[in-house]
């Protein structure tokens, strides 16, 4: 056997794993590259927020500050109520998310495991709703809202969460639906009534689903901002998304503090996607599986 007979294989393996290697390495470089362009934006936030003033705005940019600038952070604190203004957006991410786990839960268990005339009807024109952008419908809410002097305040935005979002009663219908019904037969034999059915069987088994509806609802009441736009006129009600725009209509904006103070607001969202980013994607996708 010659030398070249021997290397002929050996050359063709290591095209054969060139090939399966190539792809694998350009798409992996090709998603760092996007993830740099993207994440630009928030390098540039996080350190516009510790500059001092004269590195803010300078071309080319200034990445590293020359020395960290702590009065970003302190000054708003004692300029503006922002402590007041976190303390609404708590408030309404708790009722919010305790509401729509709570509603869309019912109407997802009913809509699942109940057996009634007109169901599957009911259920196309709920989803027929998420067709409606919210602008369709501001200006007879914010009229019913009115009437009923609820404007200037926080309920307009905590009550409605308590009448179960199409989308969330979707997401939690077809997971339920994946939960075998002989679970529901053994509870009833057991004299289980509807309600310990969904209480006690149902909900347990679905932390899953329930994380991502948990996960979702704390994200869109945390960076709401049309909603308080609209609703609440007076400052110290603002929840925090609200709030910063006053930092951008002062007659001499603080491009550094409004940097910090945006950095504060999206931390919390921050450490709740990180600390549950796995029960998230798990959830998701699950929830879209049916067997």
């Amino acid at each position: 056997m010659t030398a070249r007979s021997v290397a002929t294989p050996v050359v063709k393996t290591q095209r054969s794993r060139l090939r399966r290697v190539a792809p694998w390495v350009f798409w992996t470089l090709l998603a760092g590259l996007g993830s740099i362009i993207f994440v630009l934006p928030f390098i540039w936030m996080v350190s516009t927020a510790f500059k001092p003033r004269w590195e803010q705005l300078v071309m080319p940019p200034v990445w590293i500050p020359s020395r960290i600038e702590w009065t970003n952070f302190i000054s708003p604190l004692q300029r503006q109520p922002v402590l007041r203004w976190y303390g609404n957006t708590l408030t309404l991410v708790v009722f919010n998310v305790f509401g729509a786990l709570l509603s869309s839960s019912l109407v997802a268990f009913g809509f699942a495991r109940l057996q009634f005339r007109g169901r599957n009807l009911l259920f196309i024109v709920l989803l027929a709703t998420m067709m409606l952008p919210g602008q369709v419908t501001l200006i007879p809410t914010y009229y019913f809202f009115s009437r009923i002097h609820w404007t200037d305040s926080l309920r307009p935005l905590i009550v409605p969460a308590y009448f179960a979002a199409p989308f969330y009663v979707f997401l939690l219908r077809q997971f339920f639906m994946t939960i075998s019904l002989e679970m529901d037969e053994a509870a009833e034999l057991d004299g289980c009534s509807i309600f310990d059915i969904y209480w006690r069987v149902i909900l347990p088994m679905s932390k899953a689903a329930l994380g991502v509806v948990a996960i979702s609802e704390f994200t869109w009441s945390w960076n709401d901002f049309f909603g308080p736009l609209i609703y609440v006129n007076t400052p110290i009600k603002f929840p925090i998304a609200a709030g910063l725009r006053l930092f951008q209509t002062r007659s001499d904006p603080q491009i550094g503090q409004t940097m910090a103070m945006t950095f504060l607001s999206i931390l919390p969202l921050l450490v709740v996607f990180y600390s549950a980013q796995r029960y998230f994607i798990q959830g998701i996708v699950i929830t879209g599986v049916k067997g």
